[in-house]
């Protein structure tokens, strides 16, 4: 099982955390770092410092750590037009050396819009720009060097757009897709991603929404063209300890209203945690993304290297 690092920085989080964390992340052998791209805390009130750009953190991320993938878990489509975001994840890649992982999504979060002057389009439209960022990112991402890339769509009109800079990964840096979206994002995911993330759902409906995807990738032949099949991936809400009251501790954020949707975290011993892969692999799961909440507690991260990696066996 592939294990990694999910973090939350717009609960409260500066560069310098982020860099804290990432580096035990990689220090203590998870594969990657990924971290959300918001600009508000879901609470009503928090979230200080205040934001950091997930891609200029990215950036940072890159020259200061070695081993560990990075990436988004996931960029908004509302946030960025796709041709800046396609040479902006490119040159991240570079700066990483190949490292970097793209996830994209429709944005669902009204009130980081609102407040940052960021249009909110109605969800139909969102899916709509989303469909067409991952066409444009893949496209540019795909054209030959010296070659030129243009697209008419709806929403965007790229003319002869030169495709630079290159990821450094070949054929580009993998891209995630997920969501609970049961129709259109089963279909994206099949067709542009490299990997379908259902975050922090329980285990019944994370099989289902694979089993989505999976139908979604028969229809259209994936596996078959000479494509690998979708990664399946699943997140999950993480507070665990050494005993009872330090779990306990470590979940007292989740009980704080938020906007977010009913999460399933796993509260206990690191065996529970194990146990709690251990089910998502049997539904076909081949990675994880931990969701640690409090980037002031070391000791969290520490203790799932020391007793729950040992017992997932390689990645």
């Amino acid at each position: 099982m592939r294990v990694c690092v999910f973090a939350e920085p717009h609960r409260g989080a500066t560069y310098d955390d982020q860099l804290r964390m990432a580096r035990l992340a990689e220090d203590g052998g998870f594969e990657g770092f990924l971290r959300a791209d918001h600009y508000r805390s879901m609470e009503l009130e928090g979230g200080l410092p205040g934001p950091t750009d997930a891609w200029v953190t990215l950036a940072g991320l890159a020259r200061e750590t070695s081993r560990i993938r990075l990436g988004t878990l996931v960029s908004s489509a509302t946030f960025r037009l796709p041709g800046p975001l396609a040479v902006t994840v490119a040159q991240v890649d570079r700066m990483s050396g190949g490292r970097v992982e793209l996830g994209l999504g429709t944005g669902w979060y009204e009130r980081e819009h609102t407040a940052y002057g960021i249009p909110f389009p109605p969800v139909g439209e969102r899916f709509d720009r989303l469909e067409e960022q991952l066409a444009i990112v893949t496209g540019l991402w795909a054209t030959p060097p010296g070659g030129r890339f243009s697209h008419h769509g709806e929403n965007y009109r790229l003319t002869g757009a030169p495709a630079l800079p290159r990821p450094a990964q070949r054929p580009r840096p993998p891209i995630i897709v997920g969501g609970r979206g049961p129709r259109r994002t089963p279909r994206l995911a099949a067709r542009y991603a490299d990997e379908f993330n259902l975050p922090f759902r329980n285990v019944p409906e994370t099989a289902e929404a694979f089993e989505r995807v999976v139908e979604a990738q028969e229809r259209i032949g994936r596996g078959r063209d000479g494509r690998a099949p979708l990664v399946l991936s699943a997140g999950v809400v993480v507070a665990i300890g050494r005993d009872d009251a330090q779990a306990r501790r470590r979940a007292a954020p989740l009980h704080v209203p938020s906007a977010l949707p009913p999460e399933d975290p796993v509260i206990g011993s690191p065996a529970q945690l194990v146990d709690r892969i251990g089910e998502f692999a049997a539904i076909g799961a081949t990675r994880v993304h931990l969701r640690l909440i409090d980037f002031h507690d070391p000791d969290h991260l520490e203790l799932i290297a020391a007793e729950v990696l040992p017992q997932l066996g390689p990645a």
